[in-house]
C-alpha cells in the first residue's frame, strides 16, 4: 500500500488523485461524524471504503452492503460504554505486541532519521494525554479490516467487481440527486421544459 500526503491539497489536485484512488480510509472516532462528502466522491469514483462506523461510512454501507467496505473499530454505542468503564490506553499498549511495537517506533527515528523523539507529543497524547479518539481501542480491528482488504486486493478480478459495483450502488450521493433534491425540497422550483 502506498500513502500519499499532498500538501496544498484543493479541488484541482482532487480531480487528479480521487479517480486514482484504489481504497478511501476513514478512520474517525465513531460518533464524531468526520467523514463526508470526500469519501462519497472516493466511492463513486470506485475506491473501496475502509473506515468506522461514522458518518457517510454509514451511508455507504447502507449502499455498497458489507462485503464492499471494510467496517472496523468501535460503533457509537461500543463508544459511550468504552469511555463510561474507565479507558485506560495502557491497557492496550501493554496487550497487543504489534501496538506496543508500532508506538515504541515513535519514539526512535525510524520516522525521521536523526532525530530521535521528534515524533513523542504524538505517542505521549495516545498513552499519557488519554487517546481522547480512542485509537487504541480500535487498532487490533483496524490491522484485521487491512488484512481483509489486502488479501482481497490480491484478487484483482475480484477487486475491479467490487470497485465497479462500489461505484453502482453509491449513486445516491451523485450531485444530480443532491440537486434534484434542492430543487424539489427545498427550493420548492418546477422544472421547465426546452
Amino acid at each position: 500500500m502506498k500513502v500519499v500526503f499532498i500538501p496544498d491539497y484543493r479541488v484541482s489536485m482532487a480531480e487528479m488523485l480521487i479517480p486514482a484512488a484504489d481504497v478511501s480510509q476513514q478512520i474517525s472516532m465513531a460518533g464524531k461524524e468526520a467523514s463526508g462528502t470526500g469519501n462519497m466522491k472516493m466511492a463513486l469514483n470506485g475506491a473501496l471504503t475502509i473506515g468506522t462506523m461514522d458518518g457517510a461510512n454509514v451511508e455507504i454501507r447502507e449502499e455498497v452492503g458489507d462485503e464492499n467496505i471494510y467496517i472496523f473499530g468501535l460503533d457509537v454505542d461500543g463508544v459511550k460504554r468504552t469511555q463510561a468503564a474507565g479507558y485506560n490506553p495502557y491497557d492496550y499498549y501493554n496487550a497487543d505486541p504489534l501496538l506496543k511495537a508500532s508506538l515504541d517506533l515513535l519514539l526512535g527515528d525510524e520516522f525521521t532519521p536523526g532525530q530521535p523523539g521528534l515524533l513523542r507529543a504524538t505517542y505521549d497524547s495516545l498513552l499519557d494525554g488519554g487517546d481522547p479518539y480512542l485509537c487504541l481501542a480500535d487498532f487490533a480491528s483496524y490491522v484485521k479490516a487491512h488484512e481483509d482488504m489486502n488479501k482481497q486486493y490480491q484478487d484483482q478480478a475480484g477487486w475491479a467487481k467490487k470497485a465497479i459495483l462500489n461505484t453502482a450502488l453509491v449513486g445516491k450521493f451523485t450531485s444530480d440527486r443532491s440537486i434534484r433534491d434542492y430543487v424539489n425540497n427545498i427550493w420548492k422550483l418546477e422544472s421547465v421544459s426546452r
